[in-house]
């Protein structure tokens, strides 16, 4: 039975959770349809371009992302320091780009002076949009409203183009979100829609790719910083080029059609995660069956359950594949 979202988010454990949408009535958001003799890969640069105006609007970061033919995946980090930081009037522009806000919020927004009696209503108005802005239900939402919306129109029909509700699942340490990563990363390497990481469109994997060509990284998604959290407090903790490296390796492996191995490079971040190569490449390989909920080691997953209320700690058995405690 499908929980309330409040009981999957624990900002306490982590930032960081990995969500996934299909399309449902037969849909395609990529490919031929075989029945109307229609192309439909237009419909993917919809989403990669909705994803990335979203991470300018939200504080939310994108680390990941990959659009499928059917469905989509995104591993976001939750910036709860960030939306904190903004002002009431920041919060107000943020949330316009996005919607049209009230006639209250419009009035704030312009400059113009707010009524003493209305003061109280405003500040109310805009503790919903902080809270909103760092939601990732609403980030779900303005993802895929618009698209629906879109299809619907091309294909002049009414009703559901996505499943009713997004799947989310936490990722409670660095080895989830890198194992997740990669895995969201290689999807079109899995299922054969492309030969090498420069070829995967509409995925981050990409973008980082092209970025690294010029010695930089992309903008709109999370950085990788190394080991200067001094300098960088937000970021993914390990170089860009190690982790390149990595997925490109466990991409060959994955492939029936391919030969690779792990180098020293790419293995020092296993090392670091003291997950055994064995164990990563099945994760990487089988993350969608072995993880139908959390992501973390036993360890973390007792902390989750605990500030969750939860009697029980579903999903252990997976833990098997993660690092050693």
């Amino acid at each position: 039975m499908p929980r309330p979202r409040r009981t999957l988010v624990s900002l306490e454990d982590t930032p960081y959770y990995h969500c996934c949408s299909r399309v449902v009535r037969r849909a395609f958001l990529c490919g031929d349809d075989e029945y109307t003799g229609k192309n439909y890969d237009h419909r993917r640069g919809w989403v990669e371009t909705q994803i990335l105006k979203l991470t300018e609007v939200f504080a939310i970061d994108v680390a990941a992302y990959a659009v499928m033919s059917n469905h989509l995946h995104v591993v976001l980090f939750i910036d709860i320091d960030k939306v904190n930081q903004w002002s009431d009037r920041d919060v107000v522009m943020q949330w316009h780009q996005c919607f049209n806000g009230t006639a209250l919020t419009q009035k704030f927004a312009k400059g113009e002076l707010i009524d003493e009696h209305l003061v109280a209503q405003l500040k109310h108005q805009i503790a919903i949009y902080r809270s909103r802005l760092s939601d990732i239900s609403w980030f779900m939402r303005c993802l895929n409203e618009p698209i629906a919306r879109q299809a619907n129109i091309e294909d002049n029909c009414t009703g559901h183009f996505w499943e009713g509700r997004f799947k989310s699942q936490a990722l409670l340490d660095e080895a989830a979100v890198l194992a997740c990563m990669t895995y969201v990363e290689l999807n079109p390497i899995r299922a054969k829609m492309a030969d090498t990481p420069e070829q995967s469109d509409y995925t981050s994997l990409k973008l980082r790719v092209t970025a690294a060509l010029k010695g930089e990284q992309p903008k709109t998604l999370l950085p990788f910083i190394g080991h200067e959290r001094e300098h960088q407090p937000k970021g993914i903790a390990f170089m860009l080029s190690d982790y390149l490296e990595l997925v490109d390796e466990t991409g060959r492996i994955i492939r029936d059609d391919k030969r690779g191995e792990i180098s020293a490079n790419a293995e020092s971040i296993l090392n670091r995660l003291n997950i055994p190569t064995a164990n990563w490449v099945k994760i990487v390989a089988e993350f969608g069956q072995l993880f139908h909920g959390p992501v973390g080691t036993l360890q973390e997953l007792s902390r989750y359950s605990e500030h969750l209320e939860k009697r029980r700690r579903h999903f252990a058995k997976s833990c098997q594949h993660l690092p050693l405690e």
